[in-house]
C-alpha cells in the first residue's frame, strides 16, 4: 500500500469498536482503516504533533525517546551492533506525521474505489506482468495452492506491479511513528522487528525502504508479517522482498494467504442476483448457507443459474439494496486478513477475476448516491442510538454493529431494511 491512499478512507469496515489485524498503507489507490493502538511502551508521556510541530524541538525530544527506545531494543536482543548501524544519524521526520494526521473526511464509495482498482489500465498492466513473470508465478502457484491472479492483484494493488514501491527509509519511519502517540505500541513492535530484520541479515537499514507508514517490499508487508511469512523463493539465502526482482516478494504473499486458510479453487465471491422480497436481515457475515440452499430461497448467478457448491457462503451488499450483491466463501475472509476493508477485498478478488478473464460486475452501482462523511456517520450513529437503535459507540465507522442498528430503525419505518446508511437516512433521523 502507498501513502498516497492512505489519505481516503473506505467506506466499508470489517470490524467495529475493535482493532485490525495490521496497519498497512494501500498502493496508490485508496486509504484504508488502521488499528488504533493507544497503549505505549514509553514510561512517560509523550508529546502531541502540536508540541512537535517545529521540526528542532520534535528532533530533541525524539532524540531523548531514542535513548530509552535503545534499551528497550537490547532487551529484546537487538545488538548494539545493529543498533549502531540502523539508527546512527536516524532524526524525527515531522512529515511523516503529518501525513498519518491527513485523515480525510471523505470517504471514496465502492464504486469510485474500484474504478481505480480495477480500471483497463490496471488489468491491461496486470495481464502484462502475468505474462512476463508467468513461470514464477506457477511455480509459487503449485507451492502455496494460491492462484496467480490472486497474487498479482495484490501485488498490482499494492504497488502497481512494483513500479511505486515508496521512498522512505523504513527505520526512520517507523522510529518517527513510535515516538508518536497515537499508535505508539504498534509501531515500537514493528519498528523492533524491522531491527531483527536488519540483524538477520536480510537486508540492511540503507537499502529497507518502503511508504511512509512502514510497508516494505513489492506487496508491503510490514515487520512484523515480513518475520511470520516472507519466504526465500529463489534459494539465494535471503528473504528479499525489496530487489526488483518481486520472486521474493510474491512468493511471500502467496504464503501468507495459504498459512491464513486460502482454498484453491474456491471464489473468493460471486455476484448473484436477490429475489424479490429478498429477507436483508440475512445478508449478514455471520449468515452462511451452502449456495444450493440460497438457490432454494431464490439468490442465484448473474446468470439465473445456482452458484456452485464451493462452501458455506455469506451474502454481502456493499452499495446496500441498490448496487452489487456479492455470495463470499471463505476467501473473502482469508484476503481480508491481509487487509481488513471489504473494498480492498473486493477490488483483489475482482481484479484477479478480470485478470482471468472473467467478466465485470454487471449490476449498476447507485452512483448518484453520497457516501456519508466520518462526521455525518457519527452523528448517524448518536441520532441512531438516542432513538433507541444502538450502535454501541460513535466512532465514525460503518461496522456491523452500525449495521444492525440501522437495519433495525429501517424495519421500524417500513424500509427496505438493508442496513446501509445514507444521506436520505440521516435526514430522515434529523
Amino acid at each position: 500500500m502507498t501513502a498516497a491512499l492512505w489519505a481516503s478512507i473506505v467506506q466499508a469496515s470489517a470490524a467495529e469498536h475493535a482493532p485490525r489485524p495490521e496497519i498497512r498503507p494501500v498502493g496508490g489507490e485508496i486509504q484504508l482503516a488502521s488499528a488504533d493502538v493507544t497503549t505505549s511502551l514509553r514510561p512517560v508521556p509523550r508529546p502531541t504533533v502540536e508540541v512537535v510541530r517545529a521540526s528542532s524541538a520534535g528532533n530533541a525530544r525524539f532524540q531523548a525517546w531514542l535513548g530509552a527506545f535503545e534499551d528497550r531494543a537490547r532487551d529484546q536482543g537487538i545488538s548494539q551492533s545493529t543498533l549502531g548501524h540502523a539508527l546512527a544519524d536516524l532524526s524525527y521526520d515531522l512529515d511523516v506525521i503529518k501525513r498519518d494526521r491527513n485523515q480525510a473526511e471523505f470517504s471514496k464509495p465502492i464504486w469510485e474505489y474500484l474504478d481505480g482498482a480495477v480500471s483497463d489500465t490496471r488489468i491491461a498492466n496486470g495481464r502484462a506482468a502475468l505474462d512476463r513473470h508467468q513461470k514464477v508465478l506457477r511455480r509459487i502457484e503449485a507451492q502455496y495452492g494460491v492462484e496467480k491472479e490472486v497474487v498479482t492483484a495484490i501485488w498490482g494493488l499494492e504497488t502497481s506491479f512494483g513500479t511505486y514501491r515508496g521512498s522512505n527509509p523504513t527505520i526512520r519511519s517507523l522510529a518517527t511513528l513510535a515516538f508518536d502517540a497515537r499508535r505508539a505500541s504498534f509501531f515500537e513492535t514493528q519498528l523492533i522487528a524491522a531491527l531483527q530484520i536488519i540483524q538477520a541479515g536480510d537486508v540492511s537499514a540503507g537499502r529497507m525502504i518502503g511508504s511512509w507508514a512502514g510497508a516494505m517490499g513489492h506487496t508491503q508487508f510490514m515487520p512484523t508479517s515480513y518475520l511470520d511469512h516472507a519466504v526465500d523463493f529463489d534459494g539465494d539465502g535471503r528473504r528479499d522482498i525489496w530487489s526488483d526482482d518481486p520472486t521474493d516478494a510474491l512468493a511471500s504473499a502467496a504464503a501468507y494467504l495459504a498459512r491464513h486458510g486460502w482454498t484453491k479453487g474456491q471464489p473468493w465471491g460471486v455476484e448473484v442476483r436477490l429475489p424479490e422480497g429478498f429477507d436483508y436481515a440475512t445478508a449478514k457475515r455471520d449468515f452462511t448457507l451452502m449456495p444450493s440452499e440460497w438457490a432454494k430461497l431464490g439468490v442465484v448467478g448473474r446468470d439465473g443459474e445456482p452458484v456452485a457448491d464451493h462452501g458455506q457462503a455469506a451474502i454481502l451488499l456493499p452499495a446496500g439494496g441498490q448496487g452489487v450483491a456479492l455470495m463470499i466463501f471463505d476467501n473473502f475472509g482469508v484476503i481480508e486478513s491481509y487487509n481488513g476493508a471489504d473494498a480492498y477485498v473486493i477490488g483483489i478478488g475482482h481484479l484477479s477475476d478480470r485478470l482471468a478473464g472473467r467478466a465485470p460486475f454487471q449490476t449498476p452501482w447507485p452512483r448518484g448516491d453520497r457516501v456519508l462523511s466520518f462526521t455525518e456517520k457519527k452523528e448517524l450513529q448518536t441520532r441512531l442510538t438516542k432513538a433507541g437503535f444502538d450502535t454501541q459507540g460513535v466512532d465514525g465507522r460503518t461496522g456491523p454493529n452500525t449495521i444492525d442498528a440501522v437495519r433495525a430503525y429501517q424495519l421500524a419505518q417500513g424500509l427496505v431494511p438493508d442496513g446501509y446508511p445514507t444521506l436520505k437516512l440521516l435526514e430522515r433521523l434529523r
